[in-house]
């Protein structure tokens, strides 16, 4: 089944939403902000998008530019950083099965709906 990390504050995030909707298939929606992944679900997830852990880093959020910018961490360390403040993780994520898409553009998450 589909899924989709979505957050509703993000006009990316609900035009990913709205193509999954036209889409007429079923999807889970996680309010990622409300219902943060484990570091493990997290982990899982970078590894169905087949990117290391800073390409998921949202780097315009203020709080990368203020606190984390100029640091070196390692890819668990970034992960443990996206779980403890979620707002880091770039959004939509939509996955089905064992592959996943950042919806960005949302054009990308019509890759899963063949």
């Amino acid at each position: 089944m589909l899924k989709i990390y979505h957050n509703p504050r993000c006009s990316k995030s609900r035009q990913g939403l709205a193509l999954l909707e036209e889409s007429g298939k079923e999807f889970d929606v996680v309010k990622y902000l409300d219902n943060t992944p484990s570091y493990i679900e997290l982990a899982a997830l970078i590894g169905k998008l087949g990117i290391k852990p800073i390409e998921l880093v949202r780097k315009g959020e203020t709080i990368w530019k203020e606190k984390y910018k100029n640091e070196n961490f390692s890819d668990k360390e970034l992960i443990e950083l996206m779980v403890q403040n979620p707002k880091l993780i770039e959004r939509p994520i939509v996955v089905l099965d064992n592959e996943a898409v950042i919806g960005r553009p949302p054009e990308n998450i019509k890759k899963l709906l063949r």
